[in-house]
């Protein structure tokens, strides 16, 4: 497989373990149903880890299918509309990557979230995964799908935009946009991608607030309903959002967003400096062997 498939695979796995513990403060914010402050605890330091198992592994085939489709598609639109270092291209290209990740992002996430909810007693990964498909099938493996790739779509759009814009403009002491060397760079790409998951994550954190407890929601209870079809029948996305909206305006799309700002900012720090580190050491992307050249 290609150069950045792994770099994206290696990156993604680097960042669920970075990003873990304050990914699931997070979601208990989120799916918290009152405005008074919630203490968060972790009973082990095997709970920081809850719910990484599937985007483990999950994630890191989504950061690789990201890549590899963000790189192909902004190539092709390069070629197909003669423009270069187009930040509208970043963008679309972002966005048919996001979009490309569903098949993956939409059961990761599902299993991720309804996982970091066990507070008591831990559950596995596999466990519910397995729950699921005997339950529902492969359909409940995807629920949610919808507002996940809607998340992710409009999302990664935003995420390469900015991290584009930030690392192009961003002029070094010496007068050059770009350095020859990664190792010299490092710094800028930590920042530059650190912003890049602040902005992706404010542009749709409220999709990411109803996502979140669309697929943490339990089943719905109802007289007239047999036990075994509770679990089929729950609240879909425009209800949820109605709900929230009721119960504190405008508060509840945004509850968690401080937290998730952290996390994204030193997620996406650490996944950029990664992806851009191991293609710079096989002599590919932007800081390639050939540019190091050209400088020097």
């Amino acid at each position: 497989m290609s150069t950045d498939f792994w770099a994206g695979y290696a990156s993604g796995a680097v960042g669920i373990i970075v990003g873990n513990p304050l990914d699931i403060v997070k979601l208990r914010q989120q799916t918290t149903q009152h405005t008074s402050k919630t203490t968060i605890t972790f009973q082990s330091y095997k709970s920081l880890l809850a719910g990484a198992t599937a985007p483990l592994f999950g994630y890191g085939a989504l950061n690789a299918i990201l890549f590899v489709s963000y790189n192909r598609t902004e190539k092709a639109l390069n070629r197909a509309l003669g423009s270069e270092q187009s930040l509208a291209i970043n963008w679309v290209a972002g966005a048919v990557g996001g979009l490309a990740t569903w098949i993956v992002s939409a059961p990761t996430e599902l299993v991720k979230c309804r996982a970091q909810m066990v507070h008591l007693v831990p559950t596995s990964s596999l466990s519910i995964a397995t729950d699921i498909w005997r339950k529902e099938g492969i359909r409940g493996l995807y629920f949610g799908g919808l507002v996940t790739a809607l998340r992710d779509s409009i999302g990664y759009g935003f995420y390469f935009w900015s991290y584009e814009f930030a690392i192009r403009n961003w002029t070094m002491p010496d007068g050059q946009k770009k350095r020859p060397s990664i190792k010299d760079d490092a710094p800028r790409v930590m920042l530059c991608g650190g912003l890049a998951g602040i902005v992706t994550w404010t542009s749709v954190f409220p999709l990411d607030v109803i996502k979140t407890r669309l697929q943490t929601q339990g089943p719905i209870q109802r007289h007239d309903m047999a036990p075994q079809r509770m679990q089929l029948a729950r609240k879909g996305a425009q209800l949820i959002a109605r709900n929230m909206f009721r119960e504190g305006g405008m508060r509840p799309f945004f509850r968690g967003l401080t937290v998730c700002s952290i996390r994204a900012f030193v997620v996406n720090a650490t996944q950029w400096t990664v992806y851009e580190g191991l293609m710079y050491k096989f002599g590919e992307g932007r800081f390639r062997e050939g540019e190091a050249a050209e400088h020097a």
